[in-house]
C-alpha cells in the first residue's frame, strides 16, 4: 500500500516501524533506551493538581509557578507581562484575552514560546547553515543570512501549535491527572512567515533524486532526559514534504525573525505539529536513507489505557476553539455581549463553529468574521445572559474534514491532542 509521503502521521508509522524494525537507530540512542525513557514518561504523575506543578515530559520543559512581574523570565528574552501570558519556565503561553481585537495574526509580543531549554545569542554575522549527508550529490554546502536572503523569498501564513496545547484540561476538566507543561489553550499562533522554500534551498545544494529524509537540527542547548544526553532538537520531514510547503523563515509578520521564535532563522512546516518547526535552525542533513531521531521516534507518542503498549504516533493536529475572555470573566446583567474566539484545526480550514451557553442543552451558530479560509477563523457570537448567575460557555468547531470536537478527549498520560470542548467559566453580575 502506497504512503503519502507528505502527511505526517504516515510518514511518522512507516519511520517508526523501520526503526522497530532494527533498520536504524535514532543517532546512536539505541531503541530498548529510548523506551526505558518511553515508559518512564507514560509512568509519570503530576506533583500536585495545581497545573502548573506537573513534572514534565520527554521533550518538554519542566514547568514552573506562573510569573508575577513584566520582566523577562530568565530563560526566554522577551518580555513577559502577566496580563499577556502565563509563565511556566521555559515556556510562555498566550492568555486569549490578550488576543481581544487583535487582527487576523498573532502579534510578536504576545505569541506562545515553547523552548526545549534557553533562547540562545546568535551572531547573524557569523551564523551558517549546513547542508550535508548522502543525499547531496557533491558534499556539504554552508549558506550565511546574506545568502538566503539573496535567493527567492516566499510569504505564507500558518500556525503553529505546541502539540500538549490544552493540556491541562486532562486533569481540570475530565479529572486524570497528565505529566508536561499545563497549557490551556493558549499554545498557538499564527503569524505571517516570510523566508526561502526548504526545496529551494536543497536544489541549490544539489540533492540528489534518490534522497528520501531531511533532518533539521537547532542551535539552542543539547537536551538531556533521563540522565541521558539526547543532543539538539532535530525532527526527521520526508523529501516529499520538504519539497512542498516547507519555509526557511528569516521573518515574523514583517519583522525580523525575534530570538524567541527562532531567529536568525527557523523552520515553517505548515499543517504539521510544533515540533517539526525548528527554531535556531543551524544544520540540515539530507539522506538517501530514512532517519529517525528520538522527536519522532519515542516522543510525541500516545500512551495510555486505549492505546498500544509502546504507544502510537501522534497524527496531525486536533479541532480547538477558544473565546477570547479572561478565565472566569466577570460580564454586566441586563445587556447584549458580543462574545468573540477562533477555532483552528491541522486538518485545514474550519467549516463551522457552534456556541452554548446553557451548558450544552442546546448549540447555535457562531458568525465567522475575518478572513475564511484561513489558518484559524475568527468568530463572534451575540448573547444576552437570562439573568445574573454562573455560566460555562462552550464553543465548538466543524473543519473542513467532518473532524469536530467531542465531549471527552481519549486520554493519555503526557497529555497530547486535547480537542474536547472546553467549557469556559463566566458569572454574569
Amino acid at each position: 500500500m502506497s504512503t503519502d509521503r507528505t502527511d505526517e502521521h504516515e510518514y511518522d508509522a512507516l519511520r517508526m516501524r523501520q526503526w522497530l524494525a532494527g533498520e536504524a537507530d535514532a543517532r546512536g540512542l539505541s531503541r530498548r533506551h529510548l523506551l526505558r525513557l518511553g515508559t518512564a514518561a507514560a509512568a509519570a504523575v503530576p506533583l500536585a493538581a495545581t497545573p502548573a506543578l506537573a513534572v514534565a515530559a520527554p521533550g518538554s520543559a519542566a514547568p514552573a509557578a506562573p510569573a508575577t512581574a513584566a520582566e523577562p523570565a530568565g530563560p526566554i528574552r522577551k518580555p513577559l507581562p502577566p496580563e499577556l501570558f502565563f509563565t511556566y519556565g521555559t515556556n510562555a503561553e498566550t492568555r486569549w484575552e490578550a488576543m481581544a481585537g487583535q487582527g487576523y495574526h498573532t502579534p510578536v509580543d504576545r505569541f506562545f514560546v515553547r523552548n526545549h531549554t534557553s533562547t540562545p545569542e546568535i551572531d547573524p554575522e557569523t551564523w551558517r547553515l549546513r547542508l550535508f549527508g548522502s543525499g547531496l550529490r557533491h558534499g556539504p554546502v554552508e549558506l550565511s543570512l546574506r545568502d538566503l536572503r539573496r535567493l527567492p523569498a516566499d510569504t505564507y501564513d500558518a500556525a503553529i501549535e505546541c502539540t500538549g496545547n490544552g493540556r491541562s484540561f486532562f486533569t481540570t476538566q475530565q479529572g486524570q491527572p497528565v505529566s508536561g507543561t499545563a497549557w490551556k489553550l493558549g499554545a498557538v499562533g499564527v503569524a505571517r512567515w516570510r523566508g526561502v522554500r526548504l526545496s529551494t534551498v536543497l536544489r541549490r545544494a544539489g540533492i540528489r533524486p534518490d534522497a528520501v529524509d531531511v533532518l533539521p537540527e537547532g542551535l539552542d542547548d543539547e537536551w538531556v532526559s533521563g540522565g541521558v544526553n539526547l543532543g539538539r532538537v532535530r525532527r526527521p520531514l520526508p523529501v516529499a514534504k520538504a519539497m512542498r510547503d516547507v519555509l526557511l523563515a528569516y521573518e515574523m509578520n514583517g519583522e525580523p525573525l525575534p530570538p524567541d521564535h527562532g531567529f536568525p532563522v527557523r523552520v515553517v512546516v505548515p499543517g504539521w505539529i510544533g515540533i517539526a518547526a525548528i527554531k535556531w535552525l543551524g544544520r540540515i542533513e539530507v539522506s538517501t536513507g530514512p532517519l529517525f531521531s528520538p522527536w519522532n521516534t519515542q516522543f510525541y507518542r500516545l500512551f495510555g489505557p486505549t492505546y498500544p503498549a509502546d504507544g502510537e504516533l501522534i497524527g496531525r493536529q486536533v479541532v480547538k476553539s477558544a473565546f477570547e475572555l479572561p478565565w472566569a470573566a466577570t460580564l454586566a446583567a441586563g445587556r447584549t455581549h458580543v462574545l468573540h474566539g477562533r477555532s483552528w484545526s491541522g486538518n485545514g480550514p474550519i467549516r463551522r463553529v457552534e456556541v452554548s451557553t446553557d451548558g450544552g442543552a442546546s448549540w447555535h451558530p457562531a458568525t465567522a468574521t475575518g478572513r475564511r479560509g484561513g489558518a484559524w477563523q475568527q468568530w463572534s457570537y451575540r448573547w444576552r445572559p437570562a439573568g445574573p448567575g454562573a455560566y460555562a460557555l462552550r464553543a465548538r468547531a466543524v473543519d473542513v474534514t467532518g473532524a469536530g470536537q467531542p465531549e471527552v478527549t481519549p486520554f493519555n498520560t503526557l497529555g497530547y491532542l486535547f480537542d474536547a470542548v472546553v467549557a469556559h467559566p463566566v458569572t454574569v453580575a
